[in-house]
């Protein structure tokens, strides 16, 4: 991973390290390596991602198809 720094601007290239890290999933990985998962639970956690995954491509499917409002929804 690669992130150029602009005009000695560090803070800038900080926050778009972060970014991609981000995106990447390693802050979720380093918190779930922090303990041991017993391979039940790690199971039934990847199948529940993958059921919210399932889900919300459906229902972005369905938000493109026009069988459901656009909602962007308010974020707290």
């Amino acid at each position: 991973m690669q992130v150029l720094v602009r005009d000695n601007n560090v803070e800038q290239a900080m926050r778009a390290l972060k970014k991609k890290l981000q995106r990447e999933g390693l802050f979720r990985e380093m918190k779930q390596r922090q303990a041991y998962e017993k391979p039940s639970e790690r199971r039934a956690r990847e199948k529940a991602q993958a059921i919210r995954r399932v889900r919300k491509a459906a229902r972005k499917q369905a938000q493109r198809e026009g069988l459901l409002p656009r909602t962007g929804g308010a974020r707290r």
